[in-house]
């Protein structure tokens, strides 16, 4: 903990603030576009995952034939890593509602299993505020749970819903680290 208070640059924040602010604002406005525009982004996310996952498998297949060549059973496997990389982002791109239908289910597995796993964890350790631990498993599993009944309409807006969640929080965690540098201004 103390390493991580010297290595903040109390200067340079105080000095910088008006840039948090504006990133703060930016990543605001995008989330709440996000959130008004959650299917869009829904699509928009899983068509830019596919992408990925395409680039990921040319780049293997290209590294099947540069690196493994020759190998025997190696290259096979290889190959067929970046073959099955290529397809699942082409699946994503050319049906980009049905990755978000299976993203949005394997999320919702997550949120499950992490609520169970907090629920757990926080009512046999009772650690000091463990009731938040306890209110945050809770809080995930109810979620999973909600996105599990709504599935797959779910889909189409439970991804860009959460991007555009998470933007709007980054947003304002910035906004506010702003506000705090521009009181330490006024206060130096």
């Amino acid at each position: 903990m103390n390493s991580m208070i010297k290595s903040f640059d109390k200067a340079g924040f105080i000095q910088n603030w008006g840039w948090f602010l504006a990133w703060g604002l930016i990543l605001f406005c995008l989330g709440l576009a996000a959130i008004g525009a959650a299917i869009f982004t829904t699509l928009l996310s899983v068509m830019f995952l596919g992408g990925l996952f395409i680039f990921g498998g040319v780049i293997i297949v290209i590294d099947s034939f540069h690196y493994w060549k020759g190998t025997g059973k190696s290259f096979y496997l290889n190959l067929l890593m970046g073959i099955l990389y290529f397809a699942f982002g082409l699946m994503l791109i050319i049906n980009p509602l049905v990755g978000a239908a299976t993203l949005t289910l394997l999320l919702s597995v997550l949120f499950v299993l992490l609520g169970m796993a907090r629920i757990m964890y926080a009512s046999s350790t009772r650690f000091p505020q463990w009731g938040w631990m306890l209110f945050s498993g809770i809080l995930t599993l109810v979620l999973g749970i909600l996105i599990v009944v709504g599935w797959p309409a779910s889909s189409l807006y439970v991804i860009g819903l959460f991007i555009g969640i998470d933007l709007v929080f980054g947003g304002w965690a910035y906004i506010m680290a702003a506000l705090m540098g521009r009181m330490l201004v006024k206060k130096n």
